[in-house]
């Protein structure tokens, strides 16, 4: 019996494998699912660096916001190892002076001792507005940020604040890749990924209507069905 191909999806900021729980349940009977430890490491290439340790072999890779910035990392440095990329509400360019500045302040909240603050603070930029009391949906995101815990927090936001652009490599991708898009996702927005669709040559983009940054808990059924369809695309 041939093994499983493996999935490995890559968790955003305040986040650990409850965000994948919906693509967990519906590709692991087919596909080994595997959601490295983004939590240990404050630089992006630190974090790519451990995800080729975690991981063996080549594998089919979704990185959702900062698991995107993690997933372009290592299409830089090991792009061999990667049969197909899927980045979802991500972005290839760095964070502008203006983004910088306001991940300086939550960093600045967290070092208070004021952690517990930062989340209700993204709550509004994470999930549309039509989700905000949905509290199935929110009461998991209060989770995620509570297990990730304030030193972590602090190493993703180093490790974002200091990221490089990987827009100079978007045109050496030519793994099948599936780009996948809340319309009113305010953390990256939609010209985000349509500036890496523009940029890739083996691309598709998907954008979800009503739908805010973490697209893949909000709307699971149409990110199962479009990463699906990217898992059987032909290498």
């Amino acid at each position: 019996m041939s093994e499983k191909e493996r999935l490995v999806l890559l968790p955003g900021l305040l986040c650990n494998a409850r965000l994948w729980a919906p693509q967990i349940s519906y590709f692991q009977d087919h596909y080994m699912c595997e959601v490295p430890d983004l939590a240990q490491e404050d630089s992006i290439e630190k974090l790519a660096l451990s995800v080729l340790k975690s991981v063996r072999g080549r594998f089919n890779l979704v990185g959702l916001s900062m698991g995107g910035y993690v997933a372009l990392e290592l299409m830089r440095i090991a792009p061999e190892r990667v049969k197909r990329l899927a980045l979802i509400d991500t972005k290839a360019r760095a964070d502008s002076p203006e983004q910088k500045r306001r991940r300086r302040g939550l960093l600045s909240l967290a070092g208070r001792g004021k952690f517990k603050g930062v989340t209700p603070h993204l709550m509004p930029l994470l999930i549309h507005p039509d989700r905000m009391e949905d509290t199935s949906l929110t009461s998991e995101i209060y989770k995620m940020a509570e297990e990730v815990g304030q030193q972590a927090f602090v190493r993703q936001q180093t490790a974002i604040l200091d990221r490089e652009s990987h827009l100079d490599i978007l045109n050496n991708i030519t793994c099948p890749t599936q780009i996948i898009c809340g319309r009113q996702d305010l953390i990256t927005p939609l010209e985000c990924s349509e500036e890496m669709h523009a940029g890739l040559s083996e691309a598709d983009l998907l954008v979800i209507e009503d739908c805010g940054h973490l697209s893949n808990v909000e709307e699971p059924n149409l990110v199962n069905t479009a990463l699906d369809a990217w898992l059987k695309r032909p290498m």
